[in-house]
């Protein structure tokens, strides 16, 4: 006879106790040295994470899995020379991935648009690339629904003093598209997207699983790709449809559960926006609208916060603390400047609730944090040469004994 109760397991083995979740990982070199080993290392981290990745009908489209590292300055130096682009130095542009409608005539419509509003915003194009993809290794299913991509570069344009104001330009500029398109008629709507656009970041994702990643975005492959940090997902799609545009890390972070106090989040935002003022923004504020992308997922959502308290003048760790704080109102031995940090931002910001284990980065610093109840545990390892790695669960990359420093 074959028992097959849920909540019956074996010896001390319980099903009950497991939970579907998402595959998150990173690893870091804490002397910001970059490698291309840093880049492979992450993409081993991915694969790794297989397991914790979904598939459908089609077993070749994953619900998505993606790559955010440091902008690698010295691939796109090299690859933008054979297609015309010539690059200034590093810091003085901008750079992203483009989703584009794969119909000829609404890809030209959005081209001319992004080309515009660079314009009107102060900025200079400097081309496009289209990066080296291989879309053989996806399913049939993920290649219907496939967007053409490209990549965009941005010159910094001369009011630009720093990179903190030229970031937030390209924000302005990512937000201003998105609203052109989606009040406009074009049918392929859901095919034009932003994955990220910086000076400092940069995202390969898509919907696809986790070993696929490499061999679609051929770009991972080259030596010259580098990095000294690597934030990885692998998708597990709970609350939202499969599609290219959710596949994660978004532009600053990546999870694996759920904010379950979205509804209430997004009303709040939503509520609030039309009062937001900031002297870093000065009247760009209004292009902003709205914060929230309608129809996003939880963890689109959580990003679209994070860039907007990151870019009016916090530090990301703040922005973090902000957003997902501890269960600090009880806690006896917490120091009273962290208590008191917590129950300011309370009368500011309600938490961003739910079972999640965050990782997050702005190109310059690294982080990880967990939701206030530790429902989805991390672990991390430091190594003795130099690495913080953090993943999902114990072993996402395999570290010699002798290397671990704790």
């Amino acid at each position: 006879m074959i028992n097959v109760s849920p909540n019956v397991g074996e010896g001390l083995y319980s099903p009950a106790f497991e939970h579907d979740a998402c595959g998150v990982g990173a690893i870091c070199n804490f002397n910001g040295d970059r490698s291309h080993g840093v880049v492979r290392k992450g993409i081993e981290i991915l694969v790794n994470l297989t397991h914790r990745g979904a598939s459908g009908c089609d077993p070749l489209t994953g619900d998505g899995a993606g790559i955010l590292i440091q902008m690698p300055h010295d691939f796109f130096r090299y690859r933008c020379s054979e297609v015309g682009v010539k690059l200034p130095d590093e810091g003085e542009y901008g750079a992203g991935c483009v989703f584009l409608p794969r119909n000829k005539k609404e890809r030209a419509w959005c081209r001319e648009r992004i080309a515009a509003v660079i314009k009107a915003e102060g900025q200079e194009l400097l081309g496009w690339r289209e990066p080296l993809i291989d879309n053989t290794v996806i399913g049939h299913v993920a290649r219907a629904a496939e967007p053409a991509i490209m990549q965009i570069f941005i010159g910094r344009g001369p009011g630009m003093k720093t990179a903190e104001q030229f970031e937030r330009k390209l924000f302005v500029i990512r937000k201003v598209l998105e609203r052109l398109v989606r009040e406009s008629d074009i049918t392929q709507k859901s095919h034009f997207y932003i994955p990220s656009l910086s000076c400092r970041t940069l995202v390969y994702k898509g919907l696809m699983l986790a070993d696929q990643v490499d061999r679609f975005y051929r770009d991972l492959a080259d030596e010259k790709m580098n990095s000294a940090i690597a934030v990885v997902h692998q998708r597990y799609s709970t609350n939202t449809f499969p599609s290219w545009d959710l596949a994660q890390p978004f532009r600053f972070l990546c999870h694996n559960g759920e904010i379950n106090t979205l509804r209430g989040n997004i009303n709040w935002m939503n509520a609030r926006q039309g009062l937001f003022t900031s002297e870093l923004f000065g009247d760009d504020m209004r292009k902003l609208m709205p914060i929230c992308t309608p129809g996003a997922s939880d963890s689109a959502t959580l990003d679209n916060a994070v860039e907007l308290l990151l870019h009016t003048g916090r530090p990301l760790a703040h922005v973090m603390s902000m957003l997902i704080p501890e269960a600090w109102q009880n806690h006896e031995t917490m120091s009273d400047q962290k208590r008191a940090f917590y129950d300011y931002h309370a009368c500011m910001m309600e938490p961003w609730d739910g079972p999640a284990s965050i990782p997050f980065t702005d190109g310059r610093v690294m982080g990880a944090l967990l939701d206030r109840n530790g429902l989805r545990p991390s672990r991390y390892t430091v190594t003795k040469d130099g690495f913080v790695i953090m993943g999902s669960e114990s072993g996402v990359l395999e570290v010699d004994p002798i290397n671990v420093e704790y």
